[in-house]
């Protein structure tokens, strides 16, 4: 796969999900990403859990809905290490999205929102595109 070497160094617990580029996507990645969670002694009362799933909500959403055309799939990568949480969303349409200018060009956007709490919680919130530039993953790290 072309996007895992975008993942984040030095965060030991990874998991990756692939679902279908559908509807459906949205709630089975919030699903499983609370149960990784909870796997990894992350407890969903963390002030980042619901803000995380939240912006993961939305991350999928935007793949299902711009990307569906260009891959019947996306893939939901979580990692997490000590005081990290980081979890990116790869889909292989081209198009690289400025997050940070979304929330100067476009407030009340998914992406803006995505870009506010994010940095709201001290976190970072990046785009990486593919070695072979068909594809990126959205990449949002959060302390814990």
């Amino acid at each position: 796969m072309t996007f895992l070497h975008t993942m984040p160094e030095g965060l030991p617990l990874r998991n990756v999900l692939s679902l279908p580029a559908a509807g459906s996507a949205v709630r089975t990645a919030r699903e499983v990403t609370e149960q990784v969670l909870t796997q990894w002694g992350i407890s969903p009362r963390h002030p980042s859990v619901d803000a995380a799933l939240l912006i993961l909500g939305e991350l999928v959403t935007n793949s299902v809905r711009h990307a569906a055309d260009h891959c019947p799939n996306l893939t939901v990568i979580h990692t997490a290490g000590p005081g990290t949480l980081a979890f990116g969303v790869h889909d292989r349409h081209p198009y690289q999205p400025a997050l940070h200018g979304a929330v100067a060009h476009t407030p009340g956007s998914g992406l803006a929102m995505v870009t506010e709490l994010t940095l709201g919680l001290g976190g970072t919130a990046v785009v990486r595109p593919d070695s072979d530039g068909g594809g990126k993953s959205i990449w949002i790290t959060l302390p814990l």
